[in-house]
């Protein structure tokens, strides 16, 4: 499966324990507009140039939680060794998680297979962020959940690493057509599309790869005895 560079994934969870009054769009970070209970976010790809930490930074700017969960490929490792591009956006995030993390909310990085080379610091804490190779997260109600990248059951990943390479850099060159495309919708006044979205959709070797793909981490959830898994890749 490839990176997921074109849609950053933020999953918000469903136990949101409450929501401020909604204020001005100028929110500061010690005022966010919603407040939750946990948030998952994955695939940012700082160092991508498909990256779209910007909007990330807009939502985390008016949404805060107690606890946030970075879920691999927060940083593209592959895409830095082959070209360096790092943005003040991409520095801002990094230092958001860590100011957050200071002022009391839980955070913990959860690698992925595009930022491997965090896994050498598994049970380590740097500036209050929590280093572990996958967690089990416990819901409002009681339910467990496993917290997982999911690239360890990738078989593509696991078996072909070079076929897994190969991909993302065919995706880094349909990212770049995306870019050039969404400039050109956004001179016409016509809202965002994803490209990459699209193609994934249409492939139907693709789409079933996706279905082994989960059902495998679906049967490794089940195995561990929890109610439901998040992961990112």
């Amino acid at each position: 499966m490839g990176p997921q560079v074109a849609g950053i994934v933020i999953a918000l969870s469903q136990e949101s324990v409450r929501c401020t009054g909604m204020g001005s769009d100028s929110l500061s970070e010690e005022s966010p507009e919603r407040r939750f209970r946990t948030l998952f976010i994955s695939d940012v790809h700082l160092g991508a140039r498909g990256s779209q930490a910007d909007r990330l930074l807009d939502f985390l700017r008016s949404h805060d939680a107690d606890t946030i969960y970075l879920v691999g490929d927060i940083v593209d490792g592959w895409a830095l060794k082959s070209n360096w591009y790092w943005p003040q956006t991409h520095n801002d995030f990094v230092q958001k998680m860590l100011r957050k993390a200071r002022k009391g909310a839980k955070v913990i990085y959860v690698p992925g297979n595009h930022d491997e080379f965090a896994r050498k610091f598994l049970d380590h804490s740097f500036g209050g962020v929590e280093v572990a190779e996958e967690w089990i997260h416990t819901t409002a109600d009681g339910r467990k959940l496993w917290i997982t990248h999911g690239d360890l059951y990738d078989g593509v990943i696991q078996v072909a690493r070079w076929l897994a390479l190969l991909g993302d850099n065919l995706y880094e060159f349909t990212l770049k057509l995306n870019r050039h495309l969404n400039s050109w919708r956004a001179r016409m006044g016509l809202p965002y599309w994803s490209l990459s979205k699209y193609l994934k959709l249409k492939v139907k070797r693709a789409v079933s790869y996706v279905g082994d793909f989960e059902q495998a981490l679906a049967r490794e959830a089940r195995k561990r005895g929890v109610e439901g898994l998040v992961c990112g890749h």
